[in-house]
């Protein structure tokens, strides 16, 4: 299998996971062809860019480098002023005597960071860029996210450290949510930590420590993310998910995503994979532009809520079409043809004028 994923990358290295796309795969798991691209590790800021339909979504070199000199503010001195903040948001005094361990380089990375969050002992203590995992349709990814995980009174908490504003107490919701769903992804994959090494899952809470800058200076605010929601989901979506050898079997033999390839038989070799792209991908998926114009006429480009309301219509013409008459309904589709004929005469209706 890792051979054939290779061949489908183009035998480069594997693009590593992190919180962003597996909460952006789990957000779409019907889409076959993000799941065999991303479980191949394919390049897909590349593919987009040689099939002529770059990602347009990405932080400016100004707001990342001023998300980096906000990370080490807090982080300067031991966490000091971070783990004060923590200690204040989750209504606990500052404890003395908390020790910084960061888990970043490569030596023995994953053991390093099991050995040191396993542990016996309840003393306060920040870890900094523990290396953590998760099983995505069938394979075990790592994940390396950029935070802190925070013990004290006996439990853990996951820091998330964001650069956008809170301004007057409101942040940005979208922002926000987004936040979640990545802070979910650390919450699940560090309960699955613990529970390997013999500890209670329960000991990480689902409330997560979000600290921005607020207003508009560098000045840090902390509040709380209840991700209970997220991780329902989270889970549910992962469960839902086919595993890899199922999904290259429905994968022809000759698929390739090697952003070497010519584009023309890359664009021709994606059409063969379905994909299942709604406008939120927009946001979230390198390949959402590619997707967008080949559903272009498709009811699924006018959003989820319309493509499950008109359940087997996939194309706009027949929605039409069938709102007007002109076609017999498949069998399959006659409820959404008798939706459809009514909503037609409540809009002539609306357009005549006649109150009937």
């Amino acid at each position: 299998m890792e051979d054939r994923l290779g061949e489908i990358r183009g035998g480069g290295p594997p693009r590593r996971h992190n919180a962003r796309t597996i909460a952006a795969l789990t957000g779409n798991p019907g889409c076959t062809r993000r799941a065999v691209l991303d479980s191949a590790g394919a390049d897909k800021p590349a593919l987009a860019e040689r099939l002529g339909f770059p990602a347009r979504f990405g932080q400016s070199r100004f707001a990342i480098g001023r998300g980096n000199a906000f990370e080490a503010q807090l982080k300067a001195d031991g966490g000091v002023e971070l783990l004060r903040l923590v200690a204040e948001r989750l209504g606990v005094p500052v404890p003395p005597g908390a020790t910084w361990t960061d888990l970043g380089g490569d030596d023995d990375r994953p053991e390093r960071s099991r050995a040191a969050l396993t542990a016996d002992g309840d003393g306060p203590a920040l870890f900094d860029h523990p290396l953590l995992g998760l099983d995505v349709a069938g394979r075990r990814v790592h994940l390396e996210p950029d935070l802190v995980a925070a013990r004290l009174a006996g439990r853990f908490h996951v820091v998330e450290i964001k650069s956008f504003p809170v301004i007057d107490g409101q942040a940005d919701p979208a922002k926000v949510a987004a936040a979640a769903i990545q802070s979910a992804v650390y919450v699940l994959a560090l309960r699955e930590l613990l529970a390997a090494g013999g500890r209670d899952p329960e000991l990480v809470s689902h409330e997560v420590v979000l600290v921005c800058p607020r207003d508009f200076g560098n000045r840090p605010v902390a509040s709380l993310l209840d991700v209970r929601k997220q991780l329902l989901v989270l889970r549910r979506q992962l469960a839902r998910m086919a595993r890899v050898d199922d999904l290259l079997a429905t994968v022809p033999a000759d698929f390739t995503a090697d952003p070497a390839a010519d584009p023309a038989a890359l664009a021709a070799a994606l059409r063969r994979v379905p994909a299942r792209y709604a406008p939120d991908c927009l946001a979230v998926c390198e390949l959402a532009y590619f997707c967008r114009h080949e559903a272009r006429g498709q009811t699924g480009a006018l959003g989820r809520p319309v493509r499950e309301a008109l359940g087997g219509v996939v194309e706009v013409a027949d929605v039409l079409a069938l709102a007007e008459g002109g076609r017999a309904p498949e069998p399959e589709q006659a409820e959404a043809a008798a939706l459809l004929r009514a909503a037609a005469r409540l809009r002539a209706d609306a357009l005549t004028g006649d109150p009937a």
